[in-house]
C-alpha cells in the first residue's frame, strides 16, 4: 500500500474510537502516509494509542462535541457493539452522500448502518483480527451490491494499511469468518501453548518448549505465507515415510483427531457470532 490514498479522499479520515484495533489501523494508516493532520480521532478513554496518536499531530478529542464543523471522506466505526446505538446518531452528523462508513464492529449489520446513514450510503462491514497489531492483519469485508466500486477501493485500503484483505460475497460469511481468522490467533496461540505442554510432559525444559513451539509455529507461518505451495504439500513436505511427523501426524489426522475438533470449534463459533448479532 503507498501513499496515493489519501490524496483521494476529499475531506478528513474520521477514527471513531481508539483502542487496540481502532489504534492498530491508525498506526497503519500514518505509516502509509497519511497526513496527521488528515486525521481525526474520537475517543473519550485515554488509551496507549491515543497516546502515540497525539505525539504524532492527530488530534484526539474526547467526544463529537469537541469537533470542528466537517463532512468526513471516511467514517471508521472501531467501537465496541454495546455502544452503537449511542454512537450512531452522532457519527451520522458527519457523513454526506459520499462519505465512506467503514465498521468493524462485530454483529453490526449492515441494514442497522444502513437505517442510521440513510439510504445509498456507501457502507462497509469489516472483519480485521489482532495480528493488525504488527501489519499482518487478515481482514474479510461485505458490502451490499449497490456500493460504489471507488467506496469499495477506499475500504479495501484502509484495511490493506494493516494486512491483507478479502471480500466475502453474503453478509452472512462474515460471521464464519468472525470464527475462523477473527479468532483464529487465540487457537493459534492455544497452539503453542498446546505444544510447549507437550514438550514439557516429554521432558524439555518449560521455558525451552516454549520457546521452540513459539519460533516454530512462527517460521511455520512465514514459510506458508511465502511458499506457493499448497499447506496440504507443505505438511508432507516435512513427513518422511516412516518417520517421527508421519507416527504424530497419525494421532493428529485420525477420525477422532485435530479436524473434526476444529470443525467443531468455528461451527460453536459461528453459532455465537449469529447469537450475537441476533440471527
Amino acid at each position: 500500500m503507498t501513499a496515493d490514498l489519501w490524496p483521494a479522499l476529499p475531506g478528513p479520515l474520521v477514527l471513531v474510537g481508539c483502542g487496540k484495533m481502532g489504534g492498530a489501523l491508525l498506526k497503519g494508516w500514518l505509516d502509509c502516509g497519511l497526513a496527521p493532520g488528515d486525521a481525526l480521532v474520537v475517543e473519550p478513554q485515554a488509551t496507549p494509542a491515543t497516546a502515540e496518536a497525539a505525539a504524532r499531530g492527530v488530534r484526539v478529542v474526547a467526544g463529537f462535541d469537541a469537533l470542528p464543523a466537517l463532512t468526513a471522506a471516511a467514517l471508521v466505526l472501531a467501537i465496541k457493539p454495546q455502544m452503537m446505538a449511542a454512537v450512531l446518531p452522532r457519527a451520522a452528523a458527519l457523513a454526506g452522500p459520499q462519505t465512506l462508513v467503514l465498521s468493524i464492529a462485530a454483529g453490526i449489520r449492515l441494514a442497522t448502518l444502513e437505517a442510521a446513514f440513510g439510504a445509498g450510503q456507501p457502507v462497509v462491514r469489516a472483519m480485521p483480527n489482532t495480528p493488525a497489531a504488527v501489519g499482518c492483519g487478515m481482514t474479510a469485508l461485505v458490502t451490499a451490491a449497490a456500493t460504489p466500486d471507488r467506496a469499495r477501493a477506499v475500504a479495501e485500503r484502509l484495511c490493506a494499511a494493516v494486512g491483507a484483505t478479502a471480500w466475502v460475497g453474503a453478509e452472512s460469511e462474515i460471521d464464519i469468518v468472525t470464527a475462523l481468522s477473527g479468532g483464529g490467533p487465540a487457537y493459534v496461540f492455544l497452539l503453542i501453548e498446546a505444544l510447549a505442554k507437550a514438550g514439557a510432559a516429554a521432558g524439555l525444559d518449560p521455558a525451552l518448549a516454549m520457546t521452540l513451539a513459539r519460533e516454530t509455529v512462527i517460521g511455520a507461518g512465514l514459510l506458508a505465507r511465502q511458499s506457493d505451495e499448497a499447506a496440504a504439500q507443505l505438511r508432507r513436505n516435512v513427513t518422511s515415510p516412516g518417520g517421527t511427523t508421519e507416527r504424530a501426524l497419525a494421532v493428529l489426522m485420525a477420525p477422532d483427531g485435530l479436524q473434526p475438533l476444529f470443525d467443531r470449534a468455528i461451527a460453536a463459533a459461528t453459532a455465537r457470532a449469529r447469537e450475537l448479532s441476533g440471527l
